[in-house]
């Protein structure tokens, strides 16, 4: 018979008129949807229940005190929101834990509150967390130490999702396919209506991947369409239609995402050939002479991270992004344009300690392996956006910190915006044109004024100049 926990604790259920951060993340990376079934283990008041139910869910929830009521069956999935840093018995926390596990056939999702609000936790010390005048209790996680505790009681290797969100997958195959979606998001094919525009999706697949897809990867719509064709006919036609430069780049493309994947894959535990996903299966048997060869050359660029000298090549060597002494700073349109192992640098830190959910730019440091993700919200509509928030993992210590801005009266902005973007972004243009008038109005003579709010203000008004948009304008006469 299930334990039921402490009354008190159905005072932290707080309402929600939309999906939680962690289910509206394991949607988003596709563990929710309507192809499996879900329990929301210790669902509150239900607010993602409703929710998921709304996006075609198969979803039950069960909850001590507000819902109690349904028999607990394994399921697909297990969502534990915000339920393990507010049981205050360490033994009962772990119990808990292990329970949702239990129940889960696919993955369980957990999350949990971070050390970083604690600011907005007010209580006395007990045990390992605080006591609030509400008398509910919270435990806060450090985004690493989460990860690790999850592991520990599944026995399982655990991927994070995004600061304070874990994954934990009962069969490994589920676990590298989710790595390899993120890695290399599922490209979508094009609409199919009749056998031409069929084969069209086909050919814009094989100048994407670089090589033909089997069946078995084929939208069904798609292959039904094409199924009168012989598969040596529908190469020919393939072969004669494609691009060949556009099929080299994205054989290039893919041999290095095949590496990348494999790298992280080893950083987070590397499995057998038949555990991979089947589109990578096939792209290391495209691309490589054997799983063994592929698995020796990722070894590599796993190590070529270790190096100083080889790290820094790479920043200098990168198409993309603002170099600095001390790092490389990349907006995420042009994170996948990085050198490979600039890549392989911010997924390692991203699988360990979760990318946050909203950030603009990547800093990755030349010394001390640490990715920064920086939050700029209006990085697109304000000339000098300014920084809301900073998320930081040490992949020495793992070691994670959080700095928020939003109550700072003078925070850091950005200047030369596109220097952090790729050259071919649409934006470059605009934001380049700025640059230069702000260089000729002499407002750069000061680096290190410019950096913040209130020195930007000054030197814009010593200049007698004013912004209007991406628009440098004279400053009207007062």
């Amino acid at each position: 018979m299930q334990q039921p926990w402490n009354s008190e604790r159905r005072l932290t259920a707080i309402g929600r008129a939309a999906l939680s951060v962690p289910a509206r993340q394991a949607f988003a990376d596709k563990q929710l949807g309507p192809e499996r079934t879900i329990l929301d283990y210790g669902c509150g008041r239900g607010d993602d229940v409703r929710s998921l139910e709304r996006l075609d869910c198969r979803i039950t929830g069960w909850d001590p005190y507000y819902c109690p009521e349904p028999q607990l069956e394994q399921v697909d999935v297990v969502l534990l929101t915000y339920v393990l840093n507010v049981i205050e018995d360490p033994a009962e926390r772990r119990r808990t834990l292990m329970q949702a596990w239990q129940l889960a056939n696919t993955v369980l999702i957990a999350s949990a509150r971070l050390t970083w609000e604690k600011s907005k936790v007010r209580g006395q010390e007990f045990g390992d967390g605080l006591i609030t005048s509400r008398q509910t209790f919270q435990h806060l996680f450090g985004a690493s130490e989460l990860r690790s505790y999850v592991e520990e009681v599944t026995g399982t290797r655990c991927v994070s999702a995004s600061p304070g969100v874990v994954y934990a997958f009962k069969d490994d195959s589920a676990r590298l396919s989710y790595l390899a979606h993120r890695i290399v998001p599922d490209a979508t094919w094009l609409a199919s209506e009749d056998t031409t525009s069929a084969i069209a999706a086909v050919i814009d697949h094989v100048e994407r991947r670089g090589r033909h897809p089997r069946v078995e990867e084929t939208p069904r719509p798609v292959a039904e369409l094409l199924a009168h064709l012989k598969p040596n006919e529908l190469k020919r036609l393939v072969r004669d239609s494609a691009d060949p430069k556009k099929v080299s780049e994205g054989a290039k493309r893919t041999t290095l995402n095949t590496l990348l994947f494999l790298a992280v894959e080893l950083f987070n535990g590397r499995g057998p050939f038949s555990s991979l996903p089947f589109s990578v299966q096939l792209d290391v048997r495209t691309f490589f002479s054997s799983y063994k060869e592929a698995c020796q050359r990722s070894d590599r660029l796993l190590l070529k991270l270790r190096d100083d000298g080889y790290v820094r090549g790479a920043m200098n060597a990168s198409q993309v992004g603002k170099v600095t002494p001390t790092a490389l700073y990349v907006h995420r349109r042009a994170l996948d344009r990085m050198p490979t192992v600039l890549r392989l640098y911010e997924h390692c830190a991203s699988i360990a300690a979760g990318r946050p959910q909203k950030w603009a730019v990547a800093k990755l440091k030349h010394q001390g392996r640490a990715v920064s993700w920086l939050d700029y919200p209006d990085f697109d509509k304000d000339p000098h956006p300014r920084i809301q928030s900073s998320y930081i993992v040490d992949l020495q210590s793992l070691e994670t910190s959080h700095v928020s801005y939003a109550r700072s009266t003078n925070r850091p902005l950005l200047h030369r915006k596109h220097e952090f973007l790729a050259p071919d972004d649409p934006d470059v243009r605009r934001y380049r044109r700025l640059t230069e008038s702000e260089l000729k109005a002499g407002l750069y003579e000061n680096p290190h004024l410019i950096g913040t709010e209130d020195g930007w203000a000054s030197e814009l008004i010593r200049c007698g100049r004013e912004l209007r948009g991406h628009r440098l304008v004279r400053r009207a006469a007062d």
